[in-house]
């Protein structure tokens, strides 16, 4: 499990000189992935407490080949490099928030982007399931944690996350949560969930292999 860890000494006002306080915070970093238009850029920027970092184009006549926009016609612009943002989830734990770009032409980007990763999102739309096949392969043969996050769009059906985990012939115990993308609350409680998931994955990874 990749961390970073920033630490700070300074001086207590209220105490004599020397008396240092010393202050560590743990940044993990998490991916959000899945196929095209599923929300990936929204998540990150409702739940981000910085101004996220986008890379945003407009889709243009040359990608309409390449790029299929069923379900999501009214979607006028694709991340051609990644999203970042960041998030506190309490005290002294940071979550550093990378979105992969969903189109296969880019997925060279995503071993770069999966280095030092703790786990991963999977952003899916059950308008559109089988476009996150790819994501979650990727996932479980590199044995990186992750949940499946069904984005409950509006006139959508809804499935129960039980279904959605048969419909993806999901490894048994890989959670899938339904959340709203465009809530900061929703997103932050599916972050939630992926690092207590990804903790219990490695620490057993672990204990497997000084066992």
């Amino acid at each position: 499990m990749a961390y970073e860890r920033s630490e700070s000494t300074g001086t207590d006002s209220g105490s004599g000189a020397g008396d240092g306080v010393d202050t560590t915070a743990l940044a993990l970093k998490i991916l959000v992935a899945g196929g095209f238009g599923v929300g990936k850029t929204t998540l990150v920027g409702a739940v981000s407490e910085i101004r996220p970092l986008r890379t945003e184009e407009q889709l243009s006549r040359a990608g309409e080949l390449v790029d299929d926009t069923g379900g999501v016609a009214q979607k006028t612009t694709t991340t051609v490099a990644m999203d970042f943002g960041r998030i506190t989830i309490r005290s002294g734990l940071s979550l550093y928030l990378f979105g992969t770009p969903g189109q296969d032409r880019f997925w060279f980007l995503w071993d770069e982007l999966s280095q030092g990763a703790l786990g991963a999102v999977v952003l899916a739309d059950t308008r559109r399931l089988e476009d996150c096949f790819p994501a979650v392969d990727y996932f479980e043969h590199r044995k990186i944690p992750f949940v499946v996050a069904v984005n409950c769009f509006t006139g959508a059906r809804t499935y129960g996350a039980r279904e959605v985990s048969r419909a993806l012939d999901l490894d048994r115990g890989t959670p899938v949560v339904l959340c709203d993308a465009r809530d900061r609350d929703s997103g932050k409680e599916v972050l939630i969930r992926l690092v207590e998931y990804a903790g219990r994955m490695h620490t057993a990874r672990l204990l497997d292999s000084v066992g």
